[in-house]
Parts: structure tokens; C-alpha cells; sequence
């Protein structure tokens, strides 16, 4: 699955993948209005006629760009080789791009589609005949056919078409009603935990129920790398919620009454429950997520009444069931029941992640900045591999060029030509150079350079490193 951190800004809420001859001025035309009038941002190729190379990779780009891709097969779908590499670049971006893929059986049945029978059989058997039947393009074609047929989907016989337009709507709202959350641009790091943390929810296993914990000082990268844990499997499971800030939340007027509504309408989307009490909040829990295969997390919990009120107990949710606990204190993990096999501690960044970590959001809007070296050693030192910090010192590293110009020009303009001449000759030829050969070399001026030297440190222009070398601040 693609990482969450690498994955596209979308452009489209839905895209269609469909049969003009067969749709286009009945089904199609009816459910383009009603993804319109319900707010979706939607994708209709409208260039049938015009095939060609710039307005296939245009297609191509869309199906990368959108959130969810509708698939009406209709009876001469797969006659059409333009609507067989649409689903086929489809099925790809629903593999490798987390593209939500919805099938539409319009007056076919869907075994016809996975395998190859009807108007399928007859127009593959003349692709095959075209292209070959060992070719590469036919067999993708029959894979992407199969991997399509078997996803779940609305078959249209004789029903009433309006009414099923708008359970495919209701589908499509909800579904988009759980995109990824967002989460930091720069994320440093954070792949080697995430691999850790998979292999520890052992989410092939769907016979269980596991709870795991992370913990970790405050600042660490906790919430950050659930993020990307929530993202990159909340829709492997039924249902999925997380809640952020539970500390923080617990203590207003509501507390624990409102993180569970939330809970339970995120996870239960269209159910409107009425919570009175914490007490009451637990049993709708129990009621209605028992049967539930959920993806939970809870994202700073500092008190145990917390986890009785929201994570009780395993049972209260469906087998497959993962529930994610983060915490700086580890003591609230062990005493809700979770074994020290299923804690997994949260670690500073090593020096080259924290390196480029502080780099990244040093330079995040432009790379023309200058940083001094040893205010970037003194940063690292001091954030210790807490990402939180070296966020916040790598942005206060950052001297725009322009402004450090201005400064820099200040200065040189106060100095007198003398001290000018010896800044350029210093700038120019003895960057780097040690002190002893820059005082033997200036020797030969008619004025002692030593003095000017020392204005010239005590200006700023140039420093003096340890290893009695001098450098220009620029």
C-alpha cells in the first residue's frame, strides 16, 4: 500500500468509467446530476470521438487525481479497448494509489465481467484475435476484468434506477467522508516504525482482537506516526475513528460523553445515537461495535477512566478489531492489560534523520537561506532527536538572504576604506585560512592588521573558528 506521505493531492471527487453507446443519455447522464447537485466534483470523459495520445494521458492523470472511480459495465463495454485500459489503469491506482473502486453492473451480470462470458467472451476473443491472445495488453485486460467483477457493487436488472442512484451517492459520501487525516509534509524517519508497528497489530490475523500502545515524552513524534498508521489501514476494516487529543477534549463541558458520540457517529456514519451519559455511551458500544471490525486509535490519553469510557474492553468491538493507545505515560498501558510485547516505544531520531529533519523545515519555502554551521550543531544538540523541536529550530534558523544583506551591508558601509579592503581580501583569498598566515600576509600593508581584524570580529563580518582560522559570515 502507498504511503500516505507520498500519495498526490486529489483533484477529483469521483471519475466515471463507462460505455457512451450504452449510458450515456439514461444511467449516466441521470447520476452525473446527482453526484453534481450533491456536491461531488466529478470527471466525465466527454471525448469519445477525439481518441488520442494527449487526451489519454489526460484520462490517465485523472484516474491518478480522484478520490473514488465509478465502473458502469454495460453490455459493449469491453468491445471498446479505450474502456478496458480505463479499467485497468483503474484497478492499478486502486492498488497503488488507495483509489476507491465502486463497480456498476448495469444490465450484466457480474460473473459475465469476471469471467470473460456474454458480450465479455465475444469481444476479448476478437481483441485476442487483434492483439494476440498470449499479448501483455490482452491479459491485463482479463485481470483487471476479474480483479473489477469480484468487488462489491450495484447490479442493475429492472429496479428503479432514481433509488439506486442515490444509495450509490450515499455510498460514495461516506466513503469520502473517510479520507486519509491530514498529516506533517515533512515526515523523517517514520517508515522503519511504521513496518514495526504493522508487524506488531499483525493485521493478517482476523480472528482477534489487539490492543497496542505507544508511548513516548511529548514532542517525540507520537501523534505524527499514528497518523500515518491510522492512514495507510483505516480501510482495510469496517469502520475507523480517530481521536485526537483526548487529554485536551476530556476536559471540556462534555469530556468523555463527546469523544464517544464521535466515536460512534465516525465509525456508525448515518446513525444518529444519542449519548446521556459516559455509562450509556459504553453500552451503545457495546451493542453496536461488538459485531464491528473497527481501527481505533486514541491520541493522547492521560487517565485511566479515559480508556474505560472509550476502550473498555476488547469485547466491546468485533474480531479483526485494532485498537491504538497513545500515551506519555506507560504505566496506563500495562494496567488497562496490554503486555509489554504490544508497547512499542517511541525513540528520538538518529543524527542523520534529526539532520534532515532540522534541514527540511529550515528550507521549506526557499532554498536560498544561509544557516551558520554551528547554530545547526547547537540545534541538534539541543533538540536531542525530538522532532517537535527540531521543527521549531529549524524554522527559527532561517535568515532570509535579503534581510541578511541588509545587515551585512550595514556593516560594511560603517567600515573605513582601509578596513573594507582588508574584508574583501580576507572574503575573497583567505576564507579558511589560519590566522598566523592571514596576519603574515596583511603584514606587508602600512597599517597594522590586527586592529583592523578585531573590528572586523567585533562587527560581525567574520568570525574566528577554534582551530584559529578565520571565516566570513557569508
Amino acid at each position: 500500500m502507498a504511503s500516505s506521505s507520498s500519495k498526490r493531492k486529489r483533484k477529483y471527487d469521483v471519475v466515471l468509467s463507462f460505455r457512451g453507446i450504452d449510458v450515456r443519455k439514461t444511467f449516466l447522464s441521470h447520476l452525473n446530476l446527482a453526484l453534481n447537485q450533491n456536491g461531488l466534483f466529478t470527471y466525465i470523459d466527454n471525448k469519445e470521438m477525439r481518441k488520442g495520445q494527449q487526451i489519454w494521458l489526460e484520462l490517465m492523470k485523472v484516474i491518478e487525481e480522484s478520490h473514488v472511480a465509478i465502473i458502469i459495465f454495460s453490455k459493449n463495454y469491453a468491445s471498446s479497448w479505450w474502456c478496458l485500459e480505463e479499467v485497468a489503469k483503474i484497478m492499478e491506482c486502486m492498488k497503488q494509489k488507495d483509489l476507491i473502486v465502486l463497480p456498476v453492473f448495469y444490465k450484466v451480470e457480474p460473473r459475465e465481467v469476471r469471467k470473460w462470458r456474454g458480450s465479455y467472451g465475444r469481444a476479448l476473443a476478437k481483441h485476442e484475435s487483434e492483439f494476440g491472445k498470449d499479448s501483455y495488453k490482452v491479459k491485463r485486460w482479463k485481470e483487471a476484468l476479474v480483479n473489477a467483477g469480484n468487488l462489491s457493487g450495484w447490479h442493475v436488472k429492472d429496479e428503479v434506477e432514481a433509488k439506486l442512484i442515490k444509495e450509490i451517492v450515499n455510498e460514495i459520501s461516506m466513503q469520502l467522508d473517510r479520507r486519509p487525516l491530514h498529516i506533517a509534509k515533512h515526515l523523517v524517519g517514520i517508515h522503519p516504525q511504521v513496518i514495526k508497528l504493522n508487524s506488531m497489530l499483525k493485521l493478517e490475523s482476523r480472528d482477534d482482537i489487539r490492543m497496542i500502545g505507544l508511548w513516548g515524552p511529548g514532542g517525540i513524534g507520537k501523534t505524527t506516526l499514528s497518523l500515518e498508521l491510522y492512514n495507510n489501514n483505516y480501510r482495510q476494516f469496517e469502520g475507523s475513528c480517530f481521536l485526537a487529543d483526548v487529554r485536551k477534549a476530556s476536559k471540556e463541558p462534555k469530556g468523555l460523553v463527546a469523544l464517544q458520540e464521535i466515536l460512534l457517529s465516525e465509525i456508525l456514519p448515518g446513525q444518529k445515537l444519542v449519548v446521556s451519559s459516559s455509562h450509556r455511551g459504553i453500552n451503545l458500544m457495546q451493542d453496536r461495535l461488538c459485531r464491528k471490525e473497527v481501527l481505533l486509535v486514541l491520541d493522547d490519553v492521560n487517565d485511566k477512566e479515559q480508556l474505560d469510557a472509550l476502550v473498555g474492553e476488547p469485547g466491546w468491538f468485533g474480531e479483526g478489531s485494532r485498537i491504538i493507545i497513545i500515551t506519555r505515560n506507560k504505566y496506563l498501558l500495562t494496567s488497562h492489560g496490554i503486555d509489554e510485547d504490544h508497547i512499542y516505544e517511541v525513540k528520538p531520531l538518529e543524527y542523520y534523520d534529526a539532520l534532515e529533519l532540522l534541514n527540511k523545515h529550515a528550507f521549506q519555502r526557499n532554498n536560498k537561506k544561509i544557516i551558520r554551521k554551528d547554530l545547526v550543531n547547537m540545534a541538534l544538540h539541543y533538540a536531542n532527536g525530538l522532532p517537535l523541536a527540531l521543527k521549531v529550530l529549524g524554522c527559527s534558523l532561517v535568515v532570509e538572504e535579503n534581510i541578511i544583506n541588509d545587515a551585512l551591508k550595514w556593516s560594511y558601509d560603517g567600515l573605513e576604506d582601509h578596513e573594507k579592503e582588508i574584508f574583501l581580501d580576507i572574503a575573497c583569498f583567505f576564507e579558511g585560512q589560519s590566522k598566523e598566515y592571514i596576519m603574515r600576509v596583511l603584514d606587508s600593508w602600512d597599517f597594522d592588521p590586527t586592529i583592523v581584524v578585531q573590528v572586523l570580529v567585533e562587527k560581525s563580518l567574520i568570525i574566528e573558528e577554534r582551530e584559529r582560522s578565520y571565516e566570513c559570515v557569508t
